[in-house]
């Protein structure tokens, strides 16, 4: 059965372009043009993803993300927003709130494409069962999606999870910023290299007990960052 994508966005030639890539691309397509068209859609259809354009009438993107992220039975559908906003801050609160991808306009629609199949390997592949990762006090689990230190647990976002987790797979191994927006993320994001630094900055102000002299995460200088493995 083919994986159904619904495509939201007010902009009926952007709705044609990407649906036609899609469609031709062996996806079944749902369209909406407003936030309360695309929340009921999401509800009554249950899409195996949501391309999310922000600038919306009535609820936004933001909003349905949200409400998305809170619904029990719909926290698990994955999300790429669509946008002209092109600031890094958004990019990262877009992230943070659940986003599993963020695609900036202009776009090719080869690339969001192979975005969504990214993002759909992700979420749905066939992978070993999650097992318990340990690294010095930080104890992971992905099945749960919970982190403890020391015994007490740790809240996370997303992003900052998903770091972690790429941190504790290989520890001592020293990630360049690239390389860890592409294992957390699941795709390399053009530009938002810098952007590492912030998630790492939030990282070890949850997990270190001196943020300026890390014991865990450590900067590698002229690389990008490891995950001290006996710390």
């Amino acid at each position: 059965m083919a994986q159904r994508v619904l495509v939201v966005d007010d902009d009926r030639q952007i709705v044609r372009l990407v649906r036609a890539y899609l469609e031709q691309s062996g996806f079944e397509v749902l369209t909406a043009s407003d936030g309360e068209t695309a929340l009921h859609t999401i509800r009554s259809e249950r899409p195996d993803l949501v391309v999310l354009d922000l600038m919306l009438p009535g609820r936004d993107g933001w909003e349905i993300t949200r409400i998305l992220r809170s619904d029990p039975s719909l926290v698990g559908t994955p999300i790429i927003m669509l946008t002209a906003r092109v600031e890094d801050t958004d990019k990262i609160v877009g992230l943070e709130l659940g986003a599993d991808d963020y695609v900036t306009k202009p776009f090719n629609p080869r690339e969001l494409v192979a975005r969504v199949r990214a993002v759909l390997r992700r979420v749905g592949g066939a992978e070993p069962p999650p097992r318990l990762l340990r690294v010095g006090g930080i104890t992971l689990d992905p099945d749960r999606h919970e982190v403890n230190l020391d015994g007490r647990p740790v809240d996370l976002t997303p992003t900052e999870f998903e770091l972690l987790r790429a941190f504790m797979e290989e520890p001592d191994h020293a990630f360049t910023r690239g390389e860890l927006i592409e294992r957390a993320l699941g795709y390399t994001y053009e530009g938002m290299e810098r952007t590492v630094d912030s998630h790492i900055k939030n990282l070890r102000r949850k997990l270190e007990e001196d943020p300026r002299r890390p014991r865990y995460i450590q900067t590698v200088y002229g690389v990008g960052y490891r995950l001290k493995g006996d710390a």
